[in-house]
């Protein structure tokens, strides 16, 4: 995998980590009222989620990836997923007191309970089916960028979680920042930001099925 690769990754692992929802809000308020130690115990079983989800969308698809690989429909499908997800997360009206009162399912119990908060993460990230539709796109589109090579597959999506994991780190130390600056017209303006940038990724992923290789590298480089 070269550093473009690498940096894609990261940077995917970044954006994903502020996609708003229950999650991003619970983590907050762990952080806030337990502690970094239980927020980062919470955050590995969110991480734990979002691999099993990787490795669901990957196994799901591995046949059809390998039949289709070459089929710059293959584009096209995962560029509609994510187009999909964006114009979802770009309607999405939900304020930060709906958010807040969904993250309520998990409550955060009054001794730090670190296996119980990580097992909570991972259930409440692991509910949200739409986390599944997101990661199976970019499964459907990075797999056969990277010939469906195993080794360069895992070293992709196991940088994209690293990428991941850092962003949630500084989220977690600078929580009671963040908690202060997400008021419900920031919260609007990220979820439409976080749409945009979906559909952009959606469009460009369409057009690479149809557009040669070698004038995409052109266009990037």
């Amino acid at each position: 995998m070269d550093f473009y690769d690498f940096k894609n990754a990261f940077l995917i692992g970044f954006f994903m980590a502020f996609m708003i929802g229950p999650v991003f809000f619970m983590l907050l308020q762990t952080s806030i009222l337990k502690g970094a130690r239980a927020a980062i115990a919470f955050d590995l079983g969110v991480i734990l989620g979002d691999i099993s989800f990787i490795l669901i969308a990957y196994y799901g698809s591995r046949t059809l990836l390998e039949k289709i690989k070459d089929d710059p429909r293959l584009f096209f499908i995962g560029g509609l997923v994510l187009i999909i997800y964006g114009l979802i997360t770009y309607f999405d009206k939900q304020n930060k007191k709906e958010a807040l009162e969904s993250a309520k399912i998990v409550d955060v119990p009054i001794k730090n309970n670190y296996v119980k908060l990580f097992l909570k993460g991972y259930f409440l990230n692991f509910i949200n089916v739409g986390v599944l539709a997101g990661w199976l796109g970019i499964v459907m589109v990075v797999g056969p960028t990277l010939d469906m090579n195993p080794t360069n597959i895992f070293w992709y999506f196991a940088t994209v979680i690293l990428g991941y994991m850092v962003t949630d780190l500084g989220k977690i130390l600078l929580a009671k920042q963040l908690k202060n600056k997400m008021t419900p017209p920031v919260i609007y303006r990220l979820k439409r930001i976080m749409g945009i940038i979906l559909l952009i990724c959606g469009v460009f992923l369409m057009l690479k099925g149809f557009i040669p290789n070698e004038k995409i590298d052109e266009f990037i480089h």
